[in-house]
């Protein structure tokens, strides 16, 4: 019986050290995106360097890996489609107080908060945010992965009839009690330091090499 016993705890210690190792050591895992409390559609912020400001995606979340050893994102990108319309908006910078271009950002469990701008391509400027349904879709490419992981997707819908001013954008707020983005129109593009996005995207201080 006294045998039978070692015997039974010892299979579960071993069981439960496989465990560990696998969760710590060998689980890859993948990164999740949390949902945005605000998202943004519009114009960057004006810039002395371009008359015509890009059009961009804003939103704010938490990314975090759901493996212990973490992963490391290495470009992140947001789609919008409407109609028969896709547009790319490939430039990703993020940070708080300071921004940087997006690049091999290492995501653990415990997650990263951070402010997200999406911009399009030059060819892409000419994109315009009118009043239609968006399906818009966030898409992270993970090292060592071979197809990009769709971490958010929503369908969105605003009224621009508004967006007459060439600063004016969109904001959809997440309403708790109604489950849903509620939107409003204001001419103040988001920005996360006090010069204006794509300064720092052109290389001032505010980026980092």
């Amino acid at each position: 019986m006294a045998d039978s016993l070692s015997i039974t705890i010892s299979i579960l210690a071993l069981c439960v050290s496989v465990l560990t190792a696998w969760l710590t050591l060998f689980r890859q895992g993948t990164v999740k995106m949390t949902q945005p409390t605000v998202i943004f559609f519009g114009p960057d912020a004006p810039s002395e360097h371009d008359k015509l400001p890009l059009p961009k995606v804003y939103l704010r979340a938490l990314l975090f890996s759901t493996s212990k050893r973490g992963r490391v994102i290495e470009s992140m990108h947001v789609t919008l489609s409407r109609n028969e319309t896709h547009q790319n908006f490939n430039i990703w910078v993020y940070g708080n107080e300071r921004l940087v271009r997006g690049s091999g950002l290492f995501v653990g469990e415990t997650g990263v908060e951070a402010n997200h701008h999406f911009l399009t391509p030059k060819d892409g400027a000419t994109f315009a945010f009118i009043e239609r349904h968006y399906k818009m879709d966030v898409f992270a490419h993970l090292l060592g992965d071979k197809k990009r992981r769709d971490s958010f997707h929503k369908s969105l819908r605003f009224h621009g009839k508004s967006l007459k001013s060439p600063h004016a954008g969109v904001y959809f707020d997440w309403g708790p009690d109604s489950s849903r983005y509620l939107s409003h129109v204001d001419a103040r593009p988001p920005s996360s330091t006090p010069d204006s996005f794509l300064s720092a995207l052109l290389g001032t201080e505010q980026i980092s090499e």
